[in-house]
């Protein structure tokens, strides 16, 4: 459809009214664009301004060659509008904000061809006609801009996510981290050479629905650091690796953290099995870290939730690292007495453990197990009877807890740290 063009005088007056007062216009519609789009004005970059000016001056040249050639509106028009929106993508600058300050700009070109019509009611008209054209240059140049950000905004994803994926296999294999993309990656995640650090592993419990799955969950692992800097969070194959800077609040925050994440993804149907790694002293020690954490996320066997070693004593991180000849090494005798007791639901299990935690004390641990002291002392005797194991021996004792702790369902050890 043609639009009303040189062949229309008024729409001639309109065009050439609009070209002599283009400069002023363009720079009316900037500074429209910095009072009622927040982000510009809050913009830190020294280009973005000369680049709205750009962009701004572009788009309304397409308006007026419209006019002058009596067409409407092309995509080929708007290949300026693809570069500009890759720079704002770059510039911090949200899709829904360069797009409001698309329009903004438009609404100060309708108001320049309301300026040029002044009161000639014939121009008034073909002002009126002119709707049409500058909509055409709105809705097309609005969809150029928001493909063209889309698209950059996926490749700068996608860059970021290859970035940090070499990032941290050069940490994995204790390479230096060269200036450029990856160190400025560092910094940004609160990570340097002395930096106190855990590092983390997790894994999906079940093969994930979509592919959104895992990326919601590595999200969620980046989450867990505090006020030291954000980490960095990698999907990495079939599992997340997370490496935090130590906040003021300690491991332990960084773990209440990876809880409340791991709560929150089980309520999306997203469960997660997450080991952490003791706290280690900068870059160089994150393969020992990461080793660490595997074993951890391994000492949770098929449970979800996180296993973080420091949150254990030594004794059940040796516990926690058994293997089939451990297994092999426990009497037929204690082995029987477990897999039963444990079957049957674990009283006497429960009884040797408080017993174990009481220093050997059974008045202690009646109390603690609200029993009766007499109970307490025939529950004893039953498991000595049954596994031919003298209770006042602490040698006896530990070989027993150790049982357990290999043969319960699950490791004690993983029980009593991990989170749903």
């Amino acid at each position: 459809m043609a639009s009303p063009g040189a062949a229309d005088p008024a729409a001639k007056r309109i065009a050439a009214a609009i070209e002599a007062s283009l400069d002023g216009m363009v720079s009316a519609a900037v500074e429209a664009i910095w009072h009622q789009v927040p982000a510009y004005a809050a913009s830190h970059d020294d280009r973005l301004r000369e680049d709205v000016v750009v962009h701004v001056g572009a788009v309304f040249g397409v308006f007026l060659t419209g006019l002058a050639d009596q067409r409407e509106a092309r995509r080929a028009d708007f290949s300026i509008t693809r570069e500009q929106a890759t720079r704002r993508a770059a510039q911090g600058i949200s899709l829904a904000d360069f797009l409001q300050a698309f329009r903004v700009g438009q609404f100060t070109l309708w108001q320049g061809v309301l300026d040029a019509a002044q009161d000639d009611p014939v121009a008034r008209d073909t002002a009126l006609r002119l709707v049409a054209q500058l909509m055409r240059v709105i809705e097309l140049g609005s969809t150029v801009a928001a493909e063209a950000y889309l698209a950059a905004q996926q490749h700068e994803l996608a860059e970021g996510d290859r970035v940090r994926r070499d990032l941290l296999e050069d940490l994995l294999a204790r390479r230096n981290v060269p200036a450029g993309p990856k160190r400025a990656m560092l910094r940004a995640a609160g990570l340097g050479a002395d930096t106190k650090l855990l590092v983390t592993t997790a894994a999906l419990a079940a093969e994930p629905s979509d592919d959104s799955a895992l990326r919601d969950a590595a999200s969620a692992v980046g989450r867990a650091g505090g006020d030291r800097g954000p980490g960095l969070a990698v999907a990495r194959q079939d599992e997340i690796v997370g490496v935090t800077p130590l906040p003021r609040g300690g491991a332990a925050a960084v773990v209440a953290n990876l809880r409340r994440a791991c709560d929150e993804l089980a309520r999306r149907q997203v469960r997660l099995a997450v080991g952490v790694s003791t706290v280690r002293g900068g870059l160089h020690e994150i393969p020992e870290a990461y080793a660490e954490a595997r074993v951890a996320r391994d000492g949770l066997g098929a449970s979800t939730g996180v296993l973080a070693l420091p949150m254990l004593t030594s004794f059940d991180y040796l516990v926690l690292r058994d293997d089939d000849t451990a297994r092999r090494l426990i009497r037929p005798q204690v082995r029987q007495f477990v897999t039963e007791d444990a079957a049957a639901g674990g009283a006497l299990i429960a009884t040797l453990a408080e017993y174990a935690a009481c220093d050997l004390n059974a008045k202690t641990a009646a109390r603690r197990l609200h029993l009766h002291v007499n109970t307490a002392y025939y529950r004893l005797e039953r498991i000595a009877e049954r596994t031919g194991c003298d209770l006042r021996r602490l040698s006896d004792v530990m070989e027993l807890v150790i049982a357990v702790r290999l043969l319960a369902a699950g490791t004690a050890a993983a029980t009593g740290t991990a989170g749903s």
